[in-house]
């Protein structure tokens, strides 16, 4: 089982996450899109999501809502890191379920201390 799980349709950002929870000490798998986060999501359980948001086809609030509906995933925490920085994407997002909104590029040190926040590190 996974720590995490990133899910970010831009493979270098995603890449760099997991490079960063790696060095906190937590197993992270990727998936590079909304369909590929539906089919991990499937048979996985995390420990924490981190989600982007604007992605084509199915976007990361509709993500975010399938977890907020599936109970076996209800109590995971949802980070979402996003270059949108507009108060409404934040309040929607956090109305929707998730636990925090970063914005991109995250740095190693704010990802530590918010995964200290939602009690995985």
């Amino acid at each position: 089982m996974s720590d995490a799980l990133v899910i970010d349709d831009n493979r270098q950002t995603a890449d760099a996450l997991q490079n960063m929870l790696e060095l906190l000490g937590l197993s992270a798998q990727v998936a590079y899109g909304a369909g590929p986060a539906i089919s991990l999501l499937s048979i996985i359980t995390p420990r924490v999501v981190l989600l982007d948001i604007n992605m084509p086809g199915i976007d990361g609030g509709e993500i975010l809502a399938f977890l907020r509906r599936e109970p076996r995933l209800l109590s995971v925490p949802v980070i979402v890191i996003t270059s949108d920085d507009q108060p409404e994407t934040r309040r929607r997002m956090l109305h929707g379920g998730a636990n925090t909104v970063l914005i991109k590029p995250v740095n190693f040190d704010v990802l530590e201390s918010t995964l200290k926040k939602v009690g995985l590190l």
